[in-house]
């Protein structure tokens, strides 16, 4: 076992050959939205996210379901299209599933990847001095929330739904797979038998913000990696209507969850607005990628992420172990 549950990592990496190991995760929920083959879709995303936040790479999928006894099949029909659709996207083969009836409709996957052991992205491992990139926007919690509660606007809906439909595949090609230049123009070296470049780029640490919100799965790379953060809160990316969500009081719970939990960990600089701490906390659903990247190296990975069509923004830095363990800025 190369990486278990010890510092709360996105996926297991468990080693079966000198040059193999495979990455095992397991992810399913209820639906956020109303369409079902966008709700495939999204938890699709979701469930091969944590491979690719681990720098390794989706071979197969089991499909999980529950579903009413008396439900509409062709409901189902949809929803298991739009997961298919994106296992597909990612080349991932799915090699069967289990389904129950339910009362209430779930769906997920449990994914299986590969990845060289020398090159597993856990959430140990970032340096000071490392910058922060950030992939996708905040603001899926609270979006979803303003649409089971029917308040969502069409741009809103659209924008959520477009940021967790969209695989971190791309992303997950330039860290790992050296898409791009490769910093010192060096030669690619094949993977072995994973079929996967060794990283090009000097990324310390990477994992994916899902449900335990920026700050929550900050926290977890800052106490993996004996450091702290400093985030630059203007810089930070956010979907179009979460600041407005928050105003409304579409406030999930999940987030309030995770508020009272890691806030304690957190200090804010004067000036920084309450909607915009709010959001820090806000669970993602197939979120985007937090990267710890040698300084040198940051601004570069983002050009190569931005040419690949991936949102990158810098959004901070790591620094040194101190209290707080995250401290937010202007």
């Amino acid at each position: 076992m190369l990486v278990g549950f010890d510092h709360a990592d996105d996926a297991g990496v468990y080693q079966i050959a000198p040059d193999m190991a495979l990455v095992q995760t397991v992810d399913f929920f209820t639906p956020i939205v109303d369409d079902p083959y966008a709700f495939g879709q999204i938890a699709a995303s979701n469930a091969l996210s944590d491979v690719y936040a681990m720098g390794g790479r989706p071979l197969t999928s089991l499909a999980m379901v529950c579903f009413p006894e008396k439900g509409d099949l062709n409901v189902l029909e949809r929803i298991l299209a739009g997961g298919l659709s994106k296992m597909i996207e990612a080349r991932c083969t799915v090699v069967g599933g289990h389904s129950i009836r339910d009362d209430e409709t779930k769906f997920g996957y449990s994914v299986t990847g590969v990845i060289h052991p020398k090159h597993v992205l856990a959430n140990a491992g970032a340096v000071p001095g490392d910058r922060l990139l950030f992939t996708k926007a905040l603001g899926t919690g609270v979006i979803s929330t303003a649409i089971k509660k029917g308040r969502a606007r069409p741009g809103w809906i659209d924008a959520a739904v477009g940021s967790m439909t969209t695989l971190n595949k791309a992303a997950a090609d330039v860290i790992v797979g050296g898409v791009g230049a490769p910093p010192h123009g060096g030669e690619l070296r094949p993977g072995g038998q994973t079929g996967a470049s060794i990283p090009a780029w000097s990324v310390h640490s990477m994992t994916d913000v899902t449900g335990f919100g920026l700050i929550g799965h900050a926290r977890e790379m800052a106490l993996a990696s004996n450091v702290s953060l400093r985030l630059h809160a203007s810089r930070i990316p956010l979907l179009d209507g979460a600041l407005e969500c928050v105003r409304a009081g579409h406030i999930p719970g999940g987030l309030k969850a995770n508020r009272e939990f890691a806030e304690c960990l957190v200090s804010y600089e004067a000036g920084i607005n309450d909607e915009v701490r709010t959001l820090l906390f806000d669970p993602q659903t197939a979120g985007g990628l937090l990267i710890a990247v040698a300084a040198e190296e940051a601004g570069e990975l983002g050009r190569a992420l931005k040419a690949a069509g991936v949102s990158a923004a810098e959004i901070g830095e790591v620094i040194p172990q101190a209290r707080p363990t995250i401290s937010v800025v202007g």
